[in-house]
């Protein structure tokens, strides 16, 4: 640990959760690497944009190892898709190794809505389902409601959102 910061030996996925192009999700996922850059941890980031796990097993074998398994920590952006989190994440989880993959690893939530709500239900699915292939979910899960209103033309979120989510990294990175 350097300055209560756990540095070493970790690597952090970021998972932009939808196979929509240029959704809400994949661009709240770029600040949440733009975050980390700053914080001088260098992540990888799975986009699922146009990603489908069932139909080019290549593809998907070579995203598992190279961007999912060396994974300690992941963050996920997910989007409210009816009431929960996208299918094609929890394909994408359900194809994985999930001893490989998922066991004994961290992770953080942070959901992304046009609404009111921020996906609080399809976090607390997801984090159910992360539990259940023995994760550890941060307790900090955000919920980024109106995300539509709080994005700029340049893709640049809120002073206060900015704000919350530097502050839950900061507490991701020493968890």
């Amino acid at each position: 640990m350097e300055n209560g910061r756990k540095v070493q030996g970790e690597v952090y996925t970021i998972i932009s959760g939808t196979d929509r192009v240029n959704s809400h999700s994949r661009i709240v996922a770029e600040i949440y690497r733009e975050v980390l850059f700053s914080k001088g941890i260098h992540p990888l980031f799975f986009s699922m944009e146009n990603f489908n796990p069932l139909k080019d097993e290549e593809a998907f074998k070579k995203a598992q190892d190279e961007l999912l398994v060396p994974a300690t920590k992941f963050v996920f952006v997910i989007p409210e898709y009816n009431g929960s989190y996208p299918g094609v994440l929890k394909a994408m989880i359900d194809w994985t190794d999930p001893r490989k993959v998922w066991y004994y690893k961290k992770a953080l939530l942070t959901g992304v809505s046009t609404g009111r709500a921020g996906n609080l239900r399809g976090m607390d699915h997801l984090a159910d389902t992360l539990n259940f292939m023995r994760m550890t979910v941060h307790y900090n899960k955000l919920p980024i409601s109106s995300v539509d209103h709080l994005l700029d033309a340049d893709g640049h979120l809120d002073e206060v959102t900015m704000s919350v989510i530097d502050k839950q990294v900061e507490e991701f990175i020493i968890f």
